[in-house]
């Protein structure tokens, strides 16, 4: 018999991480609920035969190539739908959980027919008293994509909220929502891939939801963080051409045409103080990527980033 959650790791050079997320949930979650999915996207440190040598059980899917976060996580989706699981939790490896994390979101989402999707409150992994990640909303004024990051007391503790976003941190996604919404778009590769999907969702007549009291921790940025020169600094430069880019492409499609000289100004003094800055500190490689994204994010045609039927494939 099929369990009804499969939980989805896609792992980048991080096998460390992925080590201890797959321990704490083995350690603390009920198997009896799930199977594990490992994706891996195109590791270069033998990520995959350590992984298989400690546990082999698990179930792998070779990409052979980065595929990026959204359609590296789409190759396992298709494994669980295809393969008669009723929902899939969308983790990134360097989390852990210290208490029955599925059995918690598997209940919401049996009681709550209406969510396609739902989140856990995500706390700091060095500081787990702080929040990293809550609920998730949209400034439809400036454009910005926010998250709530108060400590839920004991009130919020006691129900849910209707988000307007999920992140791609931890999700639980119903699969029967995905098959009609699609899975993520492949065009975002990484960053901003689970606020298009949360939109996609809700356009499709589906809710999304933040529930504080289930939680997790998280390391936050892992793959993100390279052996840069100094003077770039740790975070790897691309990530200002992937998130500039998406940004602005999710301001194209589900901003208010109306607001677009206020999205111009706002977005646009933060994007200018922000290339300003990486010139000043000679970050010429970021200052290259941030303007490569700002160029694409306005310039590329809507037809190349939704192409008609895409996220279904």
């Amino acid at each position: 018999m099929v369990k009804p959650v499969a939980v989805i790791l896609l792992n980048w050079n991080t096998p460390v991480h992925t080590v201890n997320c797959i321990a704490s949930l083995k350690h603390y979650c009920d198997e009896a609920l799930f199977d594990i999915i490992v994706a891996d996207n195109g590791s270069a440190d033998d990520s995959l035969s350590i992984l298989k040598k400690l546990y082999p059980d698990l179930i792998y899917v070779d990409n052979q190539q980065n595929l990026g976060f959204a359609e590296g996580n789409n190759k396992a989706l298709i494994y669980s739908i295809d393969n008669g699981y009723t929902y899939s939790l969308v983790m990134n490896t360097d989390t852990e959980v210290d208490s029955n994390l599925v059995s918690c979101l598997l209940h919401h989402m049996d009681s709550h027919p209406e969510a396609a999707a739902v989140q856990p409150a995500i706390y700091w992994m060095h500081d787990k008293t702080q929040i990293w990640n809550g609920e998730g909303k949209f400034n439809r004024f400036t454009g910005k994509t926010i998250s709530d990051l108060s400590v839920p007391d004991a009130d919020a503790l006691n129900t849910y909220k209707k988000a307007e976003w999920v992140t791609g941190c931890c999700m639980l996604l119903r699969n029967s929502a995905l098959a009609k919404s699609g899975m993520f778009n492949k065009q975002f590769f990484l960053y901003f891939e689970d606020v298009e999907l949360s939109f996609r969702l809700r356009d499709s007549g589906f809710e999304v939801h933040y529930l504080p009291s289930c939680k997790m921790y998280h390391e936050a940025g892992v793959s993100a963080k390279v052996a840069a020169p100094k003077k770039e600094g740790t975070l790897s430069p691309v990530i200002h051409y992937y998130t500039s880019r998406n940004h602005i492409w999710i301001l194209r499609r589900y901003g208010n045409p109306l607001l677009y000289p206020v999205y111009l100004v706002y977005n646009g003094f933060y994007y200018l103080a922000l290339l300003g800055y990486l010139l000043l500190r000679r970050r010429t490689q970021k200052a290259g990527f941030l303007i490569k994204g700002l160029k694409e994010g306005i310039f590329t045609p809507k037809s190349l980033i939704w192409p008609l039927g895409s996220q279904k494939s």
